[in-house]
Order: C-alpha cells, then structure tokens, then sequence
C-alpha cells in the first residue's frame, strides 16, 4: 500500500497513477464513476483485492482524465480516455496487460480491448454495460434527467452510495467515506459531463470484435444496472464466460468474503491458467465492540454540530485508551468501534478504562468482548468470534461491559471480578452463551 503516486503524459493531460506489486503478469483497473488513486485504495476490501492480485500479478491502478489526481481537464471521447490507458502502459513498461474494468469503466474496457488486442491479454468486466440509453438497459432521458438533477443537488454527500450499495445506505460511516470520494474524486459540474458522455455512449457494435479471452461478472438483481446487460455483453462477445452472482449491491467492493474470493480464483485462472488461493490469516484476539447508548436521541437533541463535536472527543477518548492498553482499532460504524487486543485482561480493562472516561461527557457506553481465532482480510478482520463479539454487545445494558465464558476463562486470577449473567441465544450463533457482567 505504500505505492507512490506518479504520473503518465497522454498529449497535453497528467494522468495520475500507482504501481501495486511486482508479479510477471499485468493487471491495469479501470475504475467505474469514482477514482482516486490514494483515496479509494485506503477501503479495506480494495486492500483485499490487491494483496490476492499481487499474488501472481503487478496491478496498475489510474485516475480518469478529468478525475482525482489526474489533470481536471473536461470529459472526452472513449477514444481519447483508452488513450490515457496506454500511456499509463508505455509508462509503467507494460506491452500487454488485463483490463479489469467495473460499472462506467466497462465502455472504456471493451474500446481498449477491441481496438488494441496486441496489448490486451484477458478483459475481465463486473456489474458494467455498453449502452445505457440502448436495450437491454433502455436507461430513459426523463429518468437520466432526474438523476442528473439530484447529483447536481446533493454531490459529496454520498448521493452515490444508496445507487451503488443499497445495503449499507444506513451505515453512516460508510456513506460519509463515500461522500469523502465524491468530493476528492470530481466536482458536480464535471461528474454530470462524465455521466451526460456516459449516456451518449454506445460500443455495442465493438462486441463481436472482441477476441482476447472474457469473463463476466454480474449480480442477478444489480440495483444500477438490470442484469439483461450482463446477458448481452456475454451473449454478443465471442467465448466469453458469464458468472452471475447473488446479491443486489452494484458495486464491487460489497461483495461478501466468498463471492469476493470466487471472483479472484476466476481472475487468476484466466491469467495463469491455475487457481492458488493463499491460506486465510488468522490470528488468536479478544475482539471488543463498543457503541453510544442511545445515539440516535442524543443526536436529535444536540443538533448535527454539537454532535459532530460530541464525536470526536468520543473517538479521542477510545483511541486514547486504545494506545494505552495496546489495542487495535479496526474499524467505525457511526458511533460504534471494533478493536482487537492480544490479550482479554489488557481488552476489559481498556472497555471499562472508556466507560469511565466518557462519563464526564454525558455518554453512557456498551461494550461486548470475546477471544476467538480471527481471519485477517487486509485492515479488517472476520469470522465467528466477531460475530459473537458483536452479538455480546448487544445483550449489554448501559454502561455494562459484557465478556463471554471465553474471556472470563481466560483471566482467571486477574483479579477481575464478574457476575453471571446466565446463558444467552446470541442472534445467528450457533447454540447458547454464557455471558458474564465486569464488576
């Protein structure tokens, strides 16, 4: 992740980029409607992606013309745009890579590999089109126009996420991230050229031109674009494979764990003719989840600013005790966190270090610990001990710090004192839980 961000001349135009790994083969991504080259690569599942590339294959990522890093010049042809991919190609020395292009980076992706099969080895396309206005999408103007309307109203608050991924328009975190990539990645009046350009757009007589080896990726029911699409791309594009998948998210990065790890094997079987998936990191942690008691009150009461600032001092006090008790923040969701701890006595001690802490805020606080083996997936971690950490959590009352048997086992002699809580049905959890109460 520590790949320097340099740029490529195509004509007049800097075209911003970065150079993942160093594999004998070349992966070159051509990124839907938002990119950033520093930005967008900081998303945890982005992380993922690269390290399982980088196993077998160097991986270039861009900035479009007219977007993130890349000079803020106006949107222009198809032609010019898979001009920019070559010259990112001259750059980085590569003759012949594949093109993985997502959503609005599909027009780009099958013009590149119609046009220049010599410098294509494989096109591997996810939830993309080659027409919007034409069947099967059949994408109206008045529809288009409305679209364009609130884009122009609410660009950089994350107006993107609810079309992209429907699923997690209520995580707050997220959709404040996605407004973040807004903003860093185009402005109102050039995203609405972008997408006005996208409209115009139609490579669907490129298809039967296509000869370098396809694959297709497609959810059935893609909230943004109807899946039809995806069964004329692969119907019209010689020898392709089509590989539908499950789900309603249209962007990549929402794919759960395994659909994510099919996709991958399918990728690199199609580069090297061989699936190796590298075996999952897993680690022993005391998993600890806290979140404010009633939030959602307490925002409607303070008003977004207060409240904002509330926040902050809140995540400053966690990461304070965080640094403390040589915990690692995982990840925020609105006003909740997810850390892990190598060892359970230094975790409750840090969960009641917070309680304490956030009383002169006014805030009253749960938290929920368990110790389980964990999977590493880049900056995240997954598997049945969050699960359980997160469903502890939620059986706590106010200002209660909860810990499974587990935990309580392991501290033993600590000097840490608990009452049995009894057993518990932990929602989506195999069998029942012994919860014990940190006195």
């Amino acid at each position: 992740m520590e790949a320097p961000t340099k740029y490529a001349k195509s004509g007049d135009v800097h075209i911003a980029y970065r150079v993942f790994g160093d594999g004998p083969h070349d992966i070159v991504m051509i990124p839907g409607t938002l990119s950033h080259v520093e930005l967008y690569w900081e998303l945890p599942a982005n992380e993922y992606i690269l390290k399982r590339l980088n196993s077998f294959a160097r991986v270039i990522v861009f900035d479009k013309r007219g977007q993130g890093l890349s000079d803020r010049v106006a949107q222009q042809t198809l032609e010019e745009r898979i001009g920019d991919v070559r010259a990112v190609l001259d750059a980085v020395g590569s003759k012949r890579a594949t093109i993985l292009g997502w959503s609005e980076g599909g027009p780009m992706s099958l013009m590149f590999a119609a046009t220049y099969p010599e410098r294509t080895a494989a096109l591997v396309m996810f939830g993309t089109f080659a027409s919007m206005s034409a069947a099967p999408w059949e994408l109206s103007q008045e529809r288009f126009d409305r679209f364009l309307a609130a884009v122009d109203a609410r660009w950089g608050e994350g107006i993107l996420a609810a079309l992209n991924a429907p699923s997690r328009v209520n995580a707050k975190a997220f959709v404040q991230w996605f407004g973040r990539l807004e903003r860093a990645a185009s402005s109102p009046g050039a995203i609405q050229e972008l997408f006005q350009a996208d409209y115009e757009n139609d490579v669907r007589h490129l298809l039967s031109s296509i000869r370098v080896p396809t694959l297709i990726f497609h959810r059935k029911d893609d909230s943004l674009v109807p899946v039809a699409v995806a069964h004329h791309l692969a119907q019209n594009i010689p020898g392709a494979k089509y590989i539908e998948l499950s789900g309603s998210d249209h962007l990549l990065q929402s794919l759960d764990h395994d659909q994510l790890d099919l996709l991958l094997d399918e990728v690199e079987e199609l580069i090297t003719g061989m699936r190796h998936r590298p075996d999952s990191d897993r680690v022993l942690a005391t998993v600890m989840f806290t979140d404010i008691v009633r939030s959602t009150e307490r925002a409607a009461e303070l008003g977004d600013a207060r409240w904002r600032e509330l926040l902050n001092s809140y995540y400053a006090v966690l990461r304070k005790e965080l640094t403390t008790f040589r915990g690692h923040e995982v990840n925020t969701a609105g006003d909740g966190l997810l850390a892990t701890f190598d060892g359970p006595n230094r975790a409750i001690r840090c969960a009641c270090a917070v309680r304490e802490r956030l009383r002169p805020l006014g805030l009253q606080v749960r938290s929920g610990l368990h110790t389980g083996e964990c999977e590493l997936i880049g900056d995240d971690v997954g598997g049945i001990a969050v699960h359980i950490a997160a469903r502890v959590a939620a059986s706590a009352k106010p200002d209660e710090v909860l810990v499974s048997s587990t935990v309580r086992d392991l501290v033993a002699g600590s000097g840490l004192r608990f009452a049995d809580r009894g057993k518990h049905a932990l929602k989506g959890v195999p069998d029942e839980w012994r919860l014990f109460l940190v006195q």
